[in-house]
């Protein structure tokens, strides 16, 4: 992408269910858990580079012994900080009473993470500052084992001003409005009346207090917790949580927007936010992986059990397709082939822009995640041409050996043309000294495009601002002096923001917005803006259930077209010698491409919940006073 955006988050949850020695005889190794929670983490390391956390909880350990174990990092290389934290504590007893490494509870007893339940998150900071208070997992702690909590999610919640008033109203006194610390207290209250509950029944049965303490850590109902937390929720999340007896789950939201994956055997359960992370880390086949459903929690109890059971009523499926165009690892095997549908499903489009000229034309892509929508279309673009051949060599015409031979050898150009070079990081803070850092983060291959011959197709996975378009890829590109650059876009027009973890918040921040702004103003007709503002105002305090998406409007006196033409002239800098075109998936070929992840809010304005509605009319609200806050 070239237009960076970020991300929050990934989890990797792990439980290991044998007895700790059972690991350290088969693999040799007294870290089995901290060994794959590293593999896991570092595999989703692309999805939070903010910062990273790790949590430990210890089984059946006496009073008195610490049983919960917590470290977190916003090193500018997080996972490997975290780690190297954990494990600098075994380096001098390596040196001197190396053989106590080959006893497991040994270790247990003594040193910290070394139980048998492991949480990983990483952090994009998309919210908030990027202190190290900021990185999950976060404590929720209590002298009762059972009413302890760590939690850690990939997740936004768009009502988090109602949530934090629920909280207000059952007397609690939160320390800060955050979706954070308001999923945990929320969740917390809830473990606290179910802990209550439990100890009520058993005390009427004539328990004692410390047979309760057993008892409760038996019969705790994750579900009951869960479903009573999450009934106002409005947001998309995958939340992964450790009680301090060690019952754990990971509960996704009803519409299945975010992610999240298990595994399963007579060693361990472990989730994660992708299926790739889980395949290097216990090579196993992606087929034994399974999704959680959405609106269900996976829940591990404390002796090993584990089951799905469903915490809120499923809504229609939304997972988030941005997953499959950006953010999830190219390597999962679904993902790889619904990149490159993308790349099949522009190349009718790109054709006709091009005038079916492809011996004038060269291919390339931005990299690095555009790289697989390429392969699609290059593929794409091989069978047209075998089509041509095919009907080329059927003309009498062509029965010569040199025709034949010249047909046969017809080849889409494929060139790799832009390379990245550098990540601009956001220390530069000059206007001036950006773009000029900006306009060298590209390098270009010079000698493939004929100058004033040739058109040149550039593939990005999708445009968002078009800044780095317009700083830096189209003068580049340029000084190859094409005659055409088309810059295609594998995702459809980004137009509205995403209120589920993804960083795409300001509407003025969107290229497509800037686009239908202009068309307004040039059309005279700019009092749309206004209208619709009204419209936003009208019904900012009503509930959200009640609230419509009347910034669709703006969009709806355009054409993609006119749309995708203005912002080519918006990101084409002064001087620019080549015509620009920008060109964009259409979304019933995204759908095509992606057929079982259909959330597609930020393209079409249909979020799938409630408070979606409301973020996008705060979000043009705020653009229309010149604020630049954000609208959750």
């Amino acid at each position: 992408m070239s237009d960076a955006i970020k991300h929050e988050c990934g989890i990797a949850l792990l439980r290991l269910k044998q007895p700790l020695r059972h690991y350290s005889e088969k693999y040799g190794s007294s870290f089995y858990g901290l060994n794959k929670m590293y593999i896991l983490m570092e595999k989703e390391h692309h999805r939070g580079q903010d910062g990273a956390g790790l949590a430990n909880i210890k089984l059946d350990v006496p009073p008195g012994k610490k049983y919960i174990s917590r470290v977190r990092s916003n090193d500018p290389q997080p996972v490997k900080d975290v780690f190297s934290k954990v494990m600098s504590r075994f380096s001098e007893l390596e040196k001197h009473n190396p053989t106590v490494l080959a006893d497991p509870e040994f270790l247990k007893q003594n040193f910290a993470f070394t139980g048998e339940l492991f949480l990983g998150h990483l952090r994009y900071g998309t919210y908030g500052g990027n202190s190290i208070e900021n990185c999950h997992p976060f404590l929720r702690q209590n002298n009762w084992m059972t009413r302890n909590l760590v939690l850690a999610g990939n997740f936004n919640l768009t009502n988090v001003d109602e949530l934090f008033g629920l909280l207000v109203e059952l007397g609690q006194h939160p320390k800060e409005k955050a979706d954070t610390v308001t999923v945990m207290e929320k969740i917390g209250h809830f473990l606290d009346e179910e802990n209550q509950r439990l100890f009520d029944l058993y005390k009427r049965q004539g328990y004692s207090n410390e047979q309760i303490t057993g008892q409760i850590g038996k019969h705790l109902d994750v579900q009951r917790v869960l479903t009573r937390a999450s009934r106002e929720w409005d947001g998309g999340y995958a939340m992964a949580g450790m009680f301090g007896h060690g019952d754990a789950f990971v509960l996704r939201d009803p519409h299945g927007i975010r992610p999240a994956y298990f595994y399963e055997d007579d060693e361990v359960c472990v989730v994660a936010s992708e299926r790739p992370p889980i395949q290097a880390a216990f090579n196993v086949p992606v087929d034994q992986i399974r999704e959680i459903e959405p609106g269900h929690a996976y829940i591990i109890k404390r002796d090993g059990r584990s089951s799905m059971k469903q915490v809120r009523e499923p809504q229609h499926r939304a997972s988030c397709s941005f997953e499959r165009i950006y953010f999830s690892r190219g390597n999962d095997r679904d993902i790889y082939q619904e990149r490159q549908r993308l790349g099949r499903n522009v190349v009718p489009h790109i054709l006709k822009a091009v005038n079916y000229d492809l011996d004038h034309t060269v291919f390339s892509f931005i990299p690095n995640t555009a790289e697989t929508a390429f392969y699609g279309m290059i593929k794409a673009l091989e069978d047209h041409l075998n089509d041509e051949k095919i009907q080329a060599l059927s003309l009498p015409e062509n029965q010569r050996p040199d025709k034949i031979e010249a047909i046969i050898r017809r080849r889409a150009r494929i060139e790799k043309i832009a390379i990245k070079d550098a990540k601009l990081r956001t220390f530069i803070t000059q206007d001036s000294a950006r773009d000029e850092m900006v306009a060298h983060v590209y390098d270009i291959t010079h000698g493939a495009v004929r100058k004033g011959v040739d058109n040149l197709v550039v593939i990005d996975d999708s445009i968002v601002r078009g800044t780095t378009l317009r700083r830096s890829l189209i003068k580049i590109l340029d000084r190859l002096e094409p005659r055409k650059i088309l810059i295609v876009s594998s995702a459809p027009q980004i137009r509205y923001p995403d209120c589920y973890g993804i960083d795409m918040a300001r509407m003025g921040d969107f290229i497509a917005f800037q686009a239908a702004v202009s068309l307004l103003r040039e059309r005279r007709a700019e009092e749309l803006l206004d209208v619709v503002y009204r419209k936003c105002k009208d019904q900012e305090h009503a509930p959200k259930e009640t609230v419509r998406n009347y910034v669709k409007e703006i969009y709806e006196p355009f054409t993609d077209e006119e749309i995708a033409a203005r912002i080519a002239t918006l990101v084409t800098p002064d001087g620019i010698r080549a015509q620009v075109s920008v060109l964009f998936q259409r979304v019933e070929d995204l759908h095509d491409a992606c057929p079982a992840h259909t959330g597609d809010w930020y393209f079409t304005g249909n979020y799938p919940t409630p408070g979606g509605n409301k973020v996008v009319n705060k979000a043009f609200i705020n653009y229309m006073e010149g604020r630049s806050d954000r609208a959750y």
